[in-house]
């Protein structure tokens, strides 16, 4: 089995990180014939780290740590305005403020089950006086929410036992699995681990010239085939160098697919097969990529790639802006699956180990039941 790495060296002025992805190499740079074989691999060079300028927009800097940063990046959500002025417009304990309740719950994707779930809890709650007034509710409701996400609420943890760890992420089309994987990269470079990136989304134009420029930006090795090769070949050339480079950290990107792609569905399965050959543990991280926006497909999404290859965590990108962020307490419900990363803004730093408390505080802040 061959493998190739392509690396090349920065240009005179190097891109910043303000967009979510980073810049693609010209058609010719990305046909360009790799080098390095692994079949006899020669000592590889120590990475260069790219600098990266720090300095960018106001609206793009990294949120603040802790619930700050949440309510600052989350306060747009459409579950956050589906709730303001609901508690202060009704102070009554009635079921007119229960139907609201669940109204604006549907409203943010949150799903009819949990929906359902939640006001009835509120409502038997009520009916046996347990809250004083509205506000009183409203910190019930989000204590019922916090209650629904802290059993998913898992960091990832990487097992150094397994050398590599080997993480494969999967998804649908657009939900920003190689933005991900780039964010993933520097967190754990960070963290002082080794690791390599395996280019294994050969179906998308430029995807792996995409997955090489995070590599860069990183200072990551890559292992690439180039467009149309085999994914599952891909991976195991990028598990065989990683293991014998003694790499800590392995990351494969996959191509994005519709989860109704028969065909590129079983794909998935087939890249874990082979990299089984290698590693009888591996993949020892099934991360799916979820988009915030996406609202209750992501259910179908989830039930459909969880078929074919049992996923073991979740990414939920894209809650900055308008997202419901309702889906995710649907999700949280439906599955149980740990919910790793949630992605609120641009940069790196933004990409957030999932935190119950504060994405509940931020969606829903105590002060909606202030008049």
């Amino acid at each position: 089995m061959v493998s190739w790495f392509r690396r090349k060296k920065p240009d005179a002025q190097t891109p910043t990180p303000e967009a979510a992805q980073p810049p693609v190499p010209n058609a010719a740079a990305a046909e360009a014939p790799l080098v390095a074989e692994l079949s006899a691999p020669a000592p590889l060079p120590e990475p260069e780290v790219v600098e990266v300028a720090a300095a960018g927009p106001a609206h793009a800097e990294p949120a603040a740590a802790g619930k700050p940063g949440w309510r600052e990046r989350l306060r747009g959500s459409a579950f956050a305005r589906s709730f303001s002025g609901l508690f202060s417009r009704n102070p009554k304990l009635d079921d007119e403020l229960l139907d609201e309740i669940e109204t604006a719950l549907l409203t943010a994707d949150v799903g009819v089950t949990a929906s359902t779930a939640l006001v009835e809890s509120l409502r038997k709650r009520m009916k046996a006086r347990e809250f004083a007034d509205a506000n009183a509710l409203l910190r019930g409701l989000r204590a019922d929410l916090v209650a629904l996400l802290l059993p998913v609420a898992q960091p990832l943890q990487i097992d150094a036992t397994k050398k590599p760890f080997v993480l494969l992420t999967i998804g649908v089309n657009g939900v920003g699995k190689t933005t991900t994987i780039g964010k993933l990269a520097r967190r754990y470079k960070d963290e002082g681990r080794s690791l390599m990136l395996a280019a294994g989304d050969t179906f998308r134009a430029a995807a792996v010239a995409q997955l090489q420029a995070w590599g860069e930006r990183n200072g990551v090795a890559v292992v690439a085939q180039g467009q149309n090769a085999d994914a599952a070949s891909v991976a195991f050339d990028a598990l065989q160098a990683a293991k014998s480079r003694g790499v800590d950290v392995l990351i494969a990107d996959t191509a994005g697919r519709l989860h109704t792609q028969g065909g590129l569905m079983d794909e998935l399965a087939k890249v874990a097969r082979v990299l089984r050959k290698l590693d009888p543990e591996a993949p020892h991280e099934v991360l799916m990529v979820i988009d915030g926006t996406t609202g209750q497909n992501a259910i179908n999404q989830v039930r459909k790639f969880n078929e074919k290859i049992p996923v073991t965590g979740l990414v939920v990108t894209k809650l900055d802006g308008t997202a419901k962020g309702g889906v995710v307490f649907a999700l949280a419900r439906e599955f149980g699956i740990p919910i790793r990363y949630a992605g609120i803004g641009e940069r790196p730093e933004d990409l957030r180990v999932f935190d119950a408390e504060a994405f509940v505080d931020a969606l829903l802040p105590a002060e909606l039941g202030r008049a």
